[in-house]
């Protein structure tokens, strides 16, 4: 858990007022976040480790938050 995350070069947190959600702009794609996956991702700035992340979100969720990072990180929009 020592990976501190951060988003890749070629993706992009961005806001939608429209439709009050939370995007990630990644080539060719954009991905809808929901509340929480929205909050993990913009919590990887690269400063913090999974450690850290995971003791900012609600008791309990550690293994999920493991789960999403890593799935994240496989599609490469995290570094």
């Amino acid at each position: 858990m020592t990976w501190r995350p951060a988003l890749s070069r070629a993706a992009m947190l961005r806001h939608d007022p429209v439709r009050q959600t939370d995007l990630l702009i990644v080539p060719e794609r954009i991905v809808v976040l929901n509340e929480e996956a929205a909050a993990i991702v913009g919590l990887c700035d690269g400063e913090r480790t999974v450690a850290d992340i995971v003791a900012e979100l609600p008791e309990g969720a550690e293994a999920d938050v493991v789960e999403f990072l890593d799935r994240v990180r496989a599609e490469g929009w995290l570094r």
